[in-house]
């Protein structure tokens, strides 16, 4: 049995920018690896997660030119935690005019998470622009998923976890958590703002690897990057992402011709697998990896094994190595 592949070699960015795409928000960019190398373009999760330099790393730094950016409100955009004009088809928008801003017609774009749900509705969209996909832990922001994780069904997997998720919220609100958190990270209060974005995004922290993983967790304890999650993601899930329910799965046909990966952990409690194993099923031309012992973090072993495998095999011949 080969050994499961890891990270590619860290890398600076060779170009960092920003990009004024209107409606007061800039959005901060950055590329790395070989100009003018196979393109590639990466979304990061959350909505409001932003990018890292690890995700640098999940493309061979040889073989790509990959455009990373942080999508409105988060990261290094601003406004940060900014609302307004901040909706799946402004960040729709936005791909293309980074695309523009590359010069190039195709690109392969990868997403994982909330990313595999900006990623179909980009490629549902625009099709023709679109090399490749990779998407790994998929969502597609039906109710049934936003209930599992946010109203009952992954609360039963972490009792203790879901009990502090709980806390902000009185008992006569719980029949709503999405609304009740929403009212709490809009509102003029700073402290009550802070202790519920720090409740909401620590939920997901603790509950997104198979097993705990206090290096994971730590990072969505930071009170900055809580506050952009935290209120980007509710507003997106309170609107169901300005998407028609199961908009992401019924214009699945539109990726028809698009060279495709799946890869999904098994026990995703994020994310479960039936949603996967829908897209599969819409869109069986692509490739789909059931990760066993694996959850949601794209940084878990067998599950990024398999990202690597699929980006490495992208760049060369147009499929994925096995």
């Amino acid at each position: 049995m080969s050994s499961l592949r890891g990270f590619h070699r860290p890398v600076e960015a060779y170009e960092t920018g920003t990009l004024d795409v209107g409606d007061g928000h800039v959005l901060h960019y950055e590329r790395s690896g070989t100009p003018s190398a196979k393109p590639a373009v990466f979304l990061h999760g959350g909505p409001g997660g932003g990018i890292s330099p690890n995700h640098r790393r999940l493309f061979d730094p040889n073989l790509y030119d990959v455009m990373l950016f942080d999508q409105r409100g988060c990261g290094r955009s601003t406004p940060h935690a900014g609302l307004d004009a901040n909706t799946t088809w402004h960040l729709v928008a936005d791909m293309e005019r980074l695309r523009a801003l590359m010069g190039v017609e195709r690109w392969l774009v990868f997403g994982g998470s909330w990313g595999s749900a900006l990623a179909l509705a980009y490629a549902e969209t625009h099709p023709e622009h679109v090399s490749e996909l990779v998407l790994r832990g998929i969502f597609t922001v039906r109710e049934a998923e936003l209930d599992w994780y946010y109203q009952f069904g992954a609360s039963e997997m972490f009792p203790e976890f879901w009990e502090d998720f709980l806390r902000p919220i009185p008992p006569d609100e719980r029949h709503d958590l999405r609304a009740a958190y929403r009212r709490r990270l809009t509102g003029e209060e700073e402290v009550i703002r802070l202790e519920a974005a720090r409740a909401w995004t620590l939920w997901e922290g603790r509950t997104i690897t198979l097993l705990p993983d206090p290096g994971i967790t730590s990072g969505f304890e930071n009170p900055h990057f809580a506050l952009a999650f935290a209120r980007i993601e509710n507003h997106y899930f309170v609107h169901g992402a300005w998407l028609e329910e199961g908009q992401l799965l019924r214009d699945a046909s539109r990726l028809r011709g698009i060279p495709g990966t799946i890869v999904q952990g098994r026990y995703d409690m994020a994310c479960p697998a039936r949603t996967a194993y829908e897209l599969h099923c819409a869109w069986p031309e692509a490739e789909f990896h059931l990760i066993e012992g694996a959850g949601h973090a794209y940084s878990e072993p067998a599950i990024l094994d398999r990202l690597i495998r699929a980006t490495d095999g992208y760049a060369g011949a147009g499929t994925p190595a096995t």
